[in-house]
Order: structure tokens, then sequence, then C-alpha cells
């Protein structure tokens, strides 16, 4: 259950994330609301996930889950670049998360 937890903060991470570039300092209240109860939900999850994680390793997955959610919804609905070397080290980071689950004993 605790991988579960550990998912749920990693795209609760992608709701704040985006929520804070899309709230305009403030002025949007729609965006600024998703900010603050996505970045709330996302450290409960984290915590409820780090009772049992280990420290290092549920950090590291959790950053780097919103880092590729952040990066593809950028891609997605941002118009950012999607360059071939972009998405390449982007596997990188989930091989990475890969490696860290497998070689975690819980």
């Amino acid at each position: 259950m605790h991988w579960v937890y550990l998912l749920l903060a990693g795209v609760f991470e992608i709701g704040w994330t985006i929520g804070l570039k899309q709230m305009d300092n403030h002025s949007n209240f729609l965006w600024t609301a998703i900010f603050y109860i996505s970045i709330i939900t996302s450290f409960f999850f984290l915590q409820k996930a780090l009772v049992i994680l280990p420290i290092g390793t549920a950090y590291a997955i959790y950053t780097s889950l919103g880092a590729i959610g952040t990066l593809l919804v950028g891609m997605i609905f941002f118009k950012e670049p999607s360059s071939i070397i972009r998405i390449g080290f982007m596997l990188l980071i989930i091989l990475g998360i890969i490696g860290l689950k497998l070689t975690s004993t819980n």
C-alpha cells in the first residue's frame, strides 16, 4: 500500500507544479486552490509512504514521478520542446526509478 501512497504523492506533485505555473501570482483563484490542495495532498501521501519506505528511495521516486509527469504535461499542453534527446533523458529517469524499486527491500 505504501507504494500506492508514493504514486499518489507523485501524481499530486504534478498537480501542484501545474497549479504553480497557472495561478498567476495568486490572482487566478481556481489554479491557486488546485495548487494548495495538490501540494497538501502530495505531502500527505508522501508522509504516509515514508512510514515504511526508505526515505532516499521514496524521495527519489517521488521527485522523478513529478518531474516526468510535469515534463509530459508541459510537452502536451504547454507546447514545450519534445526532442528525441529530452525524451531519451526522461527514459533514463524512468530506468532509474525502476532500478530503485527493484532494489528496495519494501
